[in-house]
């Protein structure tokens, strides 16, 4: 899983209009108080109305205390890292097996996968969609197995995915393809299991707010 994106230097952030005013009154107090001549005074606001980031504005008030106490320049916080993608993580499984022999088995719409989660097919077939779900754990790991019979598999963009799975006299077909840098936090799934005389499909599919977003 790629890592979170570099938190920035705060000095190298940009500044404001009353980030620029702060500093130029610290240097009017200056000038007031003797510590700076008119020209001096001058000369240092051109260049704190020209500053772009925070580092252009320190050097302008490191010689002048301030009241007794060096000056104390408006410098933000940390940027914070991209906020967890935790929206589908939490909750107990409600279904940890779907089994179809001569027969067929669903799991979709609004449900909850648990860490461990088994599908079998036996000349029958099995789906299985993540579209809408939910996960108990930030991993989990589905067992896939077909036997003469065939598992499909559907999940969204915003999870990240791993197909191990192997096909023997059958297909075990990853048609997923993951983010570059997929969003931290994203729940991660990791397809395993087995296609004996039959296929394990693994695709894509857009949840329904994306596709009205396209529509629109």
């Amino acid at each position: 899983m790629s890592e979170p994106p570099a938190v920035p230097d705060p000095r190298e952030m940009r500044v404001s209009n009353a980030d620029r005013e702060h500093v130029a009154q610290v240097l009017n107090d200056a000038m007031a108080e003797g510590r700076l001549t008119v020209e001096e005074l001058e000369e240092r606001l051109d260049k704190v109305y020209a500053a772009k980031v925070f580092r252009d504005l320190e050097p302008l008030v490191r010689d002048l205390p301030v009241g007794g106490q060096a000056p104390q320049l408006p410098v933000p916080a940390a940027a914070s890292p991209a906020p967890v993608a935790s929206a589908r993580i939490g909750g107990r499984g409600t279904s940890s097996a779907a089994v179809a022999v001569m027969s067929g088995a669903v799991r979709k719409g609004m449900w909850t996968v648990p860490p461990t989660f088994t599908s079998f097919a036996f000349w029958g077939g099995v789906q299985i969609d993540l579209t809408d779900a939910r996960f108990e754990d930030p991993e989990t790991t589905i067992q896939a197995y077909a036997l003469m019979g065939g598992v499909e598999i559907f999940v969204p963009d915003d999870i990240v995915v791993q197909v191990n799975g192997v096909g023997f006299m059958g297909a075990f077909d990853n048609k997923v393809e993951n983010q570059s840098q997929p969003r931290p936090g994203a729940p991660i799934v990791k397809v395993n299991g087995l296609a004996f005389w039959g296929g394990v499909e693994v695709k894509r599919r857009k949840r329904k707010k994306e596709k009205r977003q396209i529509e629109e």
